[in-house]
């Protein structure tokens, strides 16, 4: 469903917060997904949407609760909404960054080792589910994990993070992304030597 609800302002969010995620190479050409709720309305991307270059037609709007509106929506939305109904979240963006991605097949958490992600996200949870893409089990893991975190890496599929805004929410993941980046660089000449 095309939304009345988007401003210019929080369309150009979606636009350049989306630009910025594929530039960074946080998502691939059609991956990730992000999300804004206004009250009990989400505003999310389309599915198959190209993150890089989102237009109006790629935000839709549907309900909190489940209804005939989610035709289109992200696949994610089922994570998107429990997300939003059991933390404090606005907005969130979900990423498939690679680094992240890679510390999740071996840890339970990402302890971050540089000083911006332990002092902004702090220890990271990683959670599992059966079926990553789209299920209630990831749903119930995520909005689980992020009532008290900000971000929280689902294994293998990578990372949601919540914020007041896109913005807040995008910089969660790449600040997690940098750190994953360190970590894998510490191993890598660890096992050099």
């Amino acid at each position: 469903m095309r939304t009345n609800l988007i401003s210019e302002e929080l369309f150009a969010s979606f636009r350049d917060t989306g630009h910025d995620l594929f530039l960074t190479g946080a998502v691939s050409s059609h991956g990730g997904n992000m999300s804004v709720r206004i009250g009990d309305r989400i505003l999310i991307t389309r599915s198959g949407s190209m993150l890089g270059r989102l237009t109006r037609k790629d935000i839709l709007e549907t309900g909190i609760e489940a209804c005939p509106e989610d035709e289109g929506c992200s696949r994610e939305l089922v994570v998107h909404r429990a997300i939003y109904q059991a933390t404090d979240a606005q907005a969130i963006c979900h990423a498939h960054t690679v680094h992240t991605i890679h510390r999740s097949l071996g840890c339970d958490v990402i302890v971050p080792l540089d000083s911006e992600s332990k002092a902004i996200l702090g220890d990271v949870p990683v959670v599992t589910a059966a079926q990553t893409i789209a299920s209630a089990e990831a749903a119930e893991v995520l909005s689980a994990a992020l009532r008290e975190g900000k971000i929280a890496v689902l294994r293998t599929h990578g990372p949601f993070a919540k914020g007041a805004t896109l913005e807040e929410a995008f910089y969660h993941v790449s600040c997690l992304e940098a750190s994953a980046h360190i970590l894998d660089m510490r191993d890598s000449s660890h096992a050099q030597v």
